[in-house]
């Protein structure tokens, strides 16, 4: 199992394009040169350990946050259809610098989930993991009860951020936590 602190998810990778090993990566990331410029990337599935690959080429869908990419090892449909649920990483001393009010999705990890009651901040639970595949979604297990709810990474529901200090505050809809 690898280490959170030091990897940070950019991509995933969704399905085959076409027949000659071309992929296409649902971005999770503000930076494109991850996916266009050529060089090394680490892919991983589930938890095992990252392997390098070499991207040739890559570019961005019309008006879309994907991109369809080529990395230079893999050749055939077959080949980039093995990789379908795979995670394109980055190391996390590859980062860029964030300005004061932007951090990466993957911080939001082990936070701990608070909400307004009674004009009280109640903590309710902990952030354990992030779904990506088709919206961002938090995975938050619940204190009372340990069951695990998806909460959708929106303003509205999410209000407030604290990096430094790792909590969130949620509003959630009626019904949400019950789900």
């Amino acid at each position: 199992m690898i280490r959170h602190d030091d990897w940070l998810i950019v991509g995933l990778i969704t399905s085959p394009q076409g027949i000659n090993g071309k992929i296409k990566v649902k971005s999770l990331s503000d930076f494109e040169e991850r996916f266009t410029k050529p060089g090394i990337r680490w892919i991983q599935k589930g938890n095992k350990s990252p392997r390098e690959l070499e991207l040739s080429s890559g570019f961005k869908k019309p008006g879309k946050e994907s991109f369809v990419i080529t990395f230079k090892e893999i050749k055939s449909r077959n080949e980039a259809e093995k990789l379908r649920g795979y995670k394109i990483l980055v190391k996390v001393d590859q980062i860029p610098k964030l300005n004061k009010e932007e951090f990466h999705l993957t911080e939001l990890v082990n936070l701990k989930v608070k909400i307004l009651e009674n004009n009280k901040l109640l903590t309710i639970g902990k952030v354990i993991n992030l779904e990506n595949e088709k919206n961002n979604l938090l995975v938050i297990k619940l204190l009372k009860n340990d069951k695990e709810v998806l909460v959708p990474f929106v303003k509205e529901i999410i209000p407030e951020i604290d990096i430094k200090k790792k909590f969130l505050i949620i509003n959630p809809p009626p019904g949400l936590l019950e789900l």
